[in-house]
């Protein structure tokens, strides 16, 4: 099948693009019109036309995608704060404090050691999770 310049120009192909469903691209890959694969849609402005031809949004949808831009503000806003957190304890708690060990003792920076009991408690927690996971899951047949 032969497109006329007219057709080509309306489908938004290039005047030299090839009629043949199994032509290359310049790379020697099958490009994605001649596969016939619908592109996904890469600027913000193409996937609003790509929305708008499924109809108007609704207000549950506006609601539920407001709702979830709100969501996710309030966690960067909450990351943002407990790094802060994080960082002024750090600060405040640079002196060194004797452990004592099973075997021994050191002197250790204060924050080192707040740190690395919230990283045990943290796997602690995730491991007592899996295994309650794993005690009450449901039974195979």
């Amino acid at each position: 099948m032969v497109l006329s310049c007219h057709v080509k120009d309306v489908l938004g192909l290039p005047s030299g693009a090839s009629d043949d469903p199994a032509a290359t691209s310049t790379s020697g890959d099958v490009s994605d019109v001649a596969i016939g694969q619908p592109t996904v849609p890469d600027t913000a402005g193409e996937r609003e036309a790509v929305g708008g031809a499924n109809g108007p949004e609704t207000r549950a949808q506006r609601f539920r995608r407001n709702a979830r831009q709100g969501g996710l503000h309030a966690y960067a806003v909450g990351v943002v704060v407990l790094l802060a957190i994080l960082i002024a304890l750090a600060a405040s708690n640079t002196a060194k404090v004797k452990v004592n060990w099973l075997i021994g003792s050191s002197r250790v920076s204060l924050v080192w050691l707040v740190l690395l009991t919230a990283v045990i408690a943290w796997l602690l927690g995730l491991l007592a999770s899996v295994r309650f996971q794993w005690l009450t899951r449901a039974r195979r047949r």
